[in-house]
């Protein structure tokens, strides 16, 4: 039986005589209507012919890319065949490509200013001796000078007036990145291998499982030393933003790793539901879902769903892990939770705008919260209706998403691209297993 912490006249989804499906997160509140036929809208706008890749650009297309690893501050941690490697000297950096790189945003959300003026942050100890290491070497030095040029010339100084302070101001700028609290995970790829044309992308969903839990491994260790260099981080954000629509600066695939010193409005909101309900992610992430016929896919470990009350069509990915904190999975916890994220990618397709947000219990809190991501679909627009009114028209519902996601997993599955899992009315949707 599902234990509601909603109004009675609050169900999470309500069916209409007219076909119109109302939808109630029942974790953050938010009201969400998919009305009838617009879910006919096609997925993205219509594109011109793709221009054929410029070969010649190889390793450069973007600042991500192999040959321009200079373009993003000192890298912090890589990893090559499933080992990671870190704090590299410059002239190391790019003498090979890494599988995954870990390097500091370069323009931060709360930069090392931020930390260091409200609370007394320092780079901490393995920064401090990163950066010694790293201005030991002339690529290494020139590396951050070029850096914090670049950064002050953003922020408004001219060239001319960066060259005239001392060499030591001018180093300030780029050593503040050994202590980052604003980090990017990066994947080698911008293109798919033997792309010819400039959409043909590297996504997570092009990715091999094998890829892919790395991919998920690196961000944890990732997330994991931002909380370890920073005591005053209440939270660490996780996110993945894949392409412009959706808020991505460049079209190689990356995620962001953000260390906030509160806990925002939407999650202080859930933390209270789960105090009054300790049950409501097993109630309202499985339960309900497999209720209502959203269960997409399962394996040993975690469990994909539809998502609902969300603003834009979702995905939604559980661990089923007992462990209190996503750090404390075991590896095969965090690998089975990664081969449904990575499917749920599959499912979407490289072509759909993306926003990929993780979930976990930040450090210290009194309740226990799941591992779970949700994937939305940035395929629509909102609007003055949703800001004044704050009800969000969601153009495919939550069965639309359910049936698209389980018809694309068993072609994939069928061709080899995805882990072995159950799909759709087979999944025994286990609950979950945290207290």
């Amino acid at each position: 039986m599902v234990r509601g912490v909603l109004p009675e006249d609050a169900h999470p989804i309500r069916r209409m005589a007219d076909g119109t499906v109302k939808q109630t997160n029942p974790f953050s509140g938010t009201t969400v209507w998919t009305i009838p036929g617009r879910a006919n809208r096609p997925l993205s706008g219509a594109a011109g012919e793709p221009a054929p890749i410029d070969h010649g650009m190889a390793g450069r297309h973007c600042a991500f890319c192999s040959d321009r690893y200079l373009e993003t501050p000192p890298e912090r941690m890589r990893s090559v065949g499933g080992r990671s490697e870190h704090g590299l000297p410059a002239p190391l950096v790019v003498a090979a490509p890494a599988d995954f790189r870990v390097v500091p945003n370069l323009f931060q959300i709360l930069g090392f200013s931020y930390w260091r003026e409200n609370y007394g942050y320092a780079v901490p100890p393995d920064g401090v001796e990163h950066a010694s290491r790293y201005l030991a070497d002339e690529l290494g030095r020139e590396h951050l000078l070029s850096i914090a040029r670049t950064r002050a010339v953003a922020g408004g100084m001219s060239a001319e007036e960066f060259a005239a302070l001392p060499d030591t101001e001018q180093l300030e700028g780029g050593l503040s990145y050994f202590g980052s609290c604003h980090d990017l995970v990066i994947p080698r790829r911008h293109f798919v291998d033997g792309a010819q044309l400039a959409n043909e992308l590297a996504g997570s969903g092009t990715m091999t499982p094998e890829e892919h839990g790395e991919y998920t491994r690196v961000t944890l260790e990732a997330a994991a030393a931002l909380y370890t260099g920073n005591v005053f981080a209440a939270q660490v954000a996780v996110f993945q933003n894949w392409l412009a629509p959706a808020g991505a600066s460049f079209d190689h695939l990356h995620k962001q790793l953000v260390a906030v010193d509160e806990l925002g409005t939407g999650l202080r909101r859930e933390i209270e539901r789960v105090r009054q309900n300790p049950f409501i992610y097993n109630d309202f992430g499985v339960a309900y879902a497999r209720a209502e016929g959203l269960i997409i896919a399962e394996n040993e470990h975690a469990i994909a769903i539809a998502g609902y009350g969300h603003r834009f069509p979702s995905l939604e990915v559980y661990s089923k892990s007992a462990a209190p904190s996503p750090f404390q999975m075991s590896a095969a916890e965090v690998r089975g939770w990664s081969d449904l994220l990575h499917a749920c990618h599959v499912a979407a397709g490289v072509g759909v705008p993306c926003n990929e947000e993780w979930h976990y219990r930040p450090p210290g809190m009194d309740v226990s919260m799941p591992l779970r991501v949700v994937i939305k679909w940035r395929i629509s627009t909102l609007a003055g209706f949703e800001g004044g009114t704050k009800i969000n028209v969601n153009t495919i519902d939550p069965w639309t998403m359910r049936d698209r996601a389980v018809a694309a997993l068993e072609q994939a599955a069928a061709e080899g691209r995805i882990a072995s899992m159950t799909l759709g009315d087979a999944c025994p949707a286990e609950p979950l297993r945290y207290i």
